[in-house]
């Protein structure tokens, strides 16, 4: 290790003990520290993440859409190794899953076949992969007992919208046929994603109702629904809440070809035709998020096909707070729910 790389990592460590000790302290100073309350839309962001806010913008850390793509995505791997802590599982193990890096989770001290989630991270279809969301799939697993299977989708610049949903499909068929041999259960499966990636398992559930492939669950936690986003939270939001009008504005330009239909219902799961048979859907949204309306919206639009849908908003939460489950208090308490409703749908 050369000396500036060894100053990066020392740097590194220090924003962590740093970050850690600021989301650890009590709530009544983690508010003082904060500054005044941020209330929008008759919701209080959470202390201790106006709090992590403020240390970012002290620190004058770049938001990842200001940088080069190779930076960006450094810099959000960076973000998500800070909040993510040490989680344990019972066992991790790579492998290509046909031409895509995969990876899967197995829970502590299981026996015989388990529900699986086939996963797909989030990120604007241009950043994150197995190891940016590596710590809340080791969450999903060991609390909600499945096995979760993550995919590593291509993404643009590089390879343009429809690879990503291409790949998606691709995967879950690949799952279907392997089940068992993963050692799950093919009558317990799911599909799941944040953001972006829940938008692939978006797109995934419609297209296993119209080919009749098995899907018992479908985990949408903030999903990018609408790529032309015309909503009151994406301009309310935009802003100062870590994803950004102009991160959007990026992940559109980077994925999507010019000219392309916005409303293609492969981009925007919210102009699709919703088939029969659709699975059964949890759909979590946060109060200051910019894609907190779409996310909604799709969830009433599954409940009107007659899909069963629950919809749970956590109000004081941003976008991103899947990511943090080694760090504070209620982000992580946010993803256990999260990881009971899965455990409580495949395993109850």
């Amino acid at each position: 290790m050369g000396a500036s790389e060894a100053l990066s990592a020392a740097n590194g460590v220090a924003e962590a003990v740093l970050l850690r000790a600021a989301m650890g302290l009590p709530e009544s100073v983690q508010a003082r520290l904060a500054g005044r309350p941020v209330v929008l839309d008759g919701q209080r962001l959470a202390p201790e993440t106006q709090l992590m806010l403020r240390l970012q913008r002290l620190a004058r850390l770049p938001g990842a859409e200001t940088l080069p793509i190779a930076e960006g995505r450094a810099a959000v791997a960076h973000h998500a190794g800070l909040a993510a802590g040490q989680q344990p599982i019972g066992a991790v193990r790579d492998f290509p899953v046909g031409d895509l890096p995969a990876r899967l989770y197995t829970p502590t001290d299981v026996s015989g076949p388990t529900p699986l989630l086939v996963f797909f991270h989030g990120g604007g279809f241009m950043y994150g992969d197995l190891e940016s969301h590596d710590a809340p799939c080791r969450v999903l697993a060991e609390q909600a007992r499945v096995r979760v299977l993550a995919i590593d989708y291509r993404m643009g610049p590089e390879d343009p919208f429809p690879a990503a949903y291409d790949d998606a499909l691709a995967a879950y068929e690949w799952a279907v046929v392997n089940a068992e041999s993963l050692g799950c259960d093919p009558q317990r499966l799911a599909v799941g994603g944040d953001s972006a990636g829940g938008n692939l398992a978006a797109g995934v559930a419609l297209e296993a109702a119209r080919r009749g492939w098995p899907l018992a669950f479908q985990l949408l936690v903030y999903p990018a629904t609408d790529c032309d986003r015309q909503t009151r939270s994406f301009d309310m939001f935009g802003e100062g809440f870590y994803l950004t009008r102009a991160f959007m504005d990026l992940a559109n330009e980077c994925y999507i070809p010019a000219g392309h239909d916005l409303h293609d219902p492969r981009l925007s799961p919210l102009f699709a035709d919703i088939p029969d048979g659709v699975a059964p859907a949890f759909v979590a949204t946060a109060g200051f998020d910019p894609l907190r309306d779409e996310g909604e919206a799709y969830a009433h639009k599954l409940t009107d096909a007659g899909a069963d849908v629950e919809l749970r908003r956590y109000p004081d939460q941003i976008h991103g707070f899947f990511n943090i489950v080694g760090v504070g208090r209620r982000s992580p308490a946010a993803v256990h729910e999260i990881a009971a409703k899965l455990g409580d749908a495949l395993r109850g």
